[in-house]
């Protein structure tokens, strides 16, 4: 099923709704005119009673009583559509003029209680099938005290062909109003689309290697700002990632070029002449080595793959941060006392979470920060219990970080400046593993670095969610 576009749909929405204004206002205005004409007729009709009453009310012996239907048809002369008829107490006609065949029930209306029938109700019937008539009925009495009850009636045949031929127009007019108004919706509707069409078509022009432009802030409709600023959000965030996956790509053709390169190089010196058994075996050492350092890289891009795609779970467990530092400590104790820093931990705290996993982002950031300690200076852990949140600062003296960096430090491959640069100490995804397992379980990690200090902190959940 084709589904209609919005310009279409707007359109038939305004011919729906302006349809539905015509009709109630037409439906009201018929009221309005039906009820003049009712009242018109109302008032003639009372002013024909008065009349007849006023005669009747003047009579008084049976000569003028006599006399009386000649005067009726005198006072009646000129009034075309206009009938009569008088009934005496005992319900026979006793005067009608020719025109109106009156209902039997217009008749006997007055006939069941002539003492409290006065003019008011009006009745409404066709003669014949060509001839609509309305009437009311009144009790009289004589001024010698006879009861009778006269019935007037008024021919409203062309009240009723000028209604129906106006419902016909109205019907008509309403008909054409609402094409109209679909039309004029139509053309108005394109009008005021125009806007998000240019938008389309600067969206349909952008592709990925123009994830630069953006649409303009400027100049749309208030309607259309929100999907600008929202699209161009996008856009930067697609460009963002578009920029730090060639990055990515760069950076591991050039982090596996160089063992690639190394192990290419060995291989040929141990082909280029003839070597005695310990000298392979050195070349061998030293290709192991460039084989172990692929492996860890290839490993850690796993794992990084792993958490991206929520495929690493942490497990749920009370984990004393303090004794696994103090494990760390004891791990790099050896390494440490080499470059001449001390390890200090001060304070405790207890996390919810992976004791592996979160012993892998301390061990990255406790290594990390000993990297790069000058010789004689001390790496200082500290533990913090906040409610239901625990912080892990690891801060260690060294040359400062420039601010600018520091919010790319986590980023896959991301070095800051050549001083920071591994000599053979892994491939740049130590800070990415950390932040990885730091979002696995709830928590943030943030980086300063001033007053020759850098400080990792990490921010961790005291309890399951």
């Amino acid at each position: 099923m084709k589904t209609l576009s919005l310009t279409v749909r707007i359109s038939l929405l305004f011919a729906v709704a302006a349809s539905l204004v015509l009709l109630t206002t037409g439906y009201f205005l018929t009221q309005v005119v039906e009820a003049h004409f009712k009242e018109g007729d109302r008032h003639e009709l009372n002013g024909k009673l008065e009349l007849i009453q006023n005669l009747f009310k003047h009579t008084y012996t049976q000569k003028e009583l006599d006399s009386l239907p000649q005067q009726l048809d005198d006072a009646l002369v000129g009034h075309h559509g206009l009938a009569v008829a008088v009934t005496d107490a005992r319900g026979d006609i006793w005067f009608a003029t020719s025109g109106a065949d009156f209902p039997q029930t217009l008749l006997n209306e007055c006939q069941a209680q002539p003492a409290g029938c006065m003019a008011g109700t009006l009745h409404q019937w066709t003669q014949s099938g060509t001839s609509s008539y309305r009437g009311m009925a009144v009790s009289i009495t004589t001024g010698g005290g006879r009861p009778y009850s006269v019935a007037v009636a008024l021919n409203i045949q062309h009240h009723v062909l000028f209604m129906n031929k106006f419902r016909s127009v109205l019907a008509l007019a309403i008909a054409l109003a609402a094409l109209a108004t679909a039309g004029l919706g139509w053309i108005v509707t394109r009008w005021g689309l125009s806007p998000l069409r240019q938008v389309t078509d600067m969206v349909a022009g952008i592709s990925a290697e123009r994830l630069a432009e953006r649409l303009p802030a400027t100049g749309l409709p208030a309607e259309l700002k929100p999907l600008a600023t929202a699209f161009n959000a996008m856009l930067a965030r697609l460009d963002d990632s578009f920029r730090r996956l060639s990055e990515f790509s760069s950076d591991i053709a050039h982090e596996l070029r160089t063992p690639i390169s190394n192990l290419m190089t060995q291989t040929q010196v141990a082909l280029s002449s003839a070597r005695n058994k310990d000298e392979y075996k050195e070349i061998l050492y030293s290709s192991l080595e460039e084989y172990e350092r692929m492996a860890q890289m290839v490993g850690d891009m796993l794992y990084l793959a792993q958490t991206d795609n929520g495929l690493l779970k942490p497990g749920l467990e009370k984990v004393s941060l303090a004794n696994v530092i103090q494990d760390l400590f004891d791990y790099f104790e050896a390494w440490a006392e080499e470059r001449a820093i001390s390890l200090t931990l001060t304070g405790s705290a207890t996390v919810s979470g992976d004791r592996l996993m979160l012993r892998r982002a301390l061990s990255n950031l406790i290594s990390n920060a000993i990297r790069h300690t000058p010789p004689g200076q001390t790496v200082q852990v500290s533990l913090a219990g906040h409610g239901d949140s625990a912080t892990v600062s690891v801060e260690n003296p060294g040359p400062e970080i420039p601010a600018e960096h520091l919010p790319r430090l986590f980023d896959r491959f991301y070095r800051a400046d050549p001083s920071r640069q591994r000599k053979g100490d892994g491939a740049g995804l130590g800070l990415a593993i950390v932040k990885s397992i730091v979002d696995a379980h709830g928590g943030a990690i943030a980086v300063t670095s001033a007053n020759q200090v850098t400080r990792f902190q990490l921010t961790l959940p005291t309890l399951a969610e």
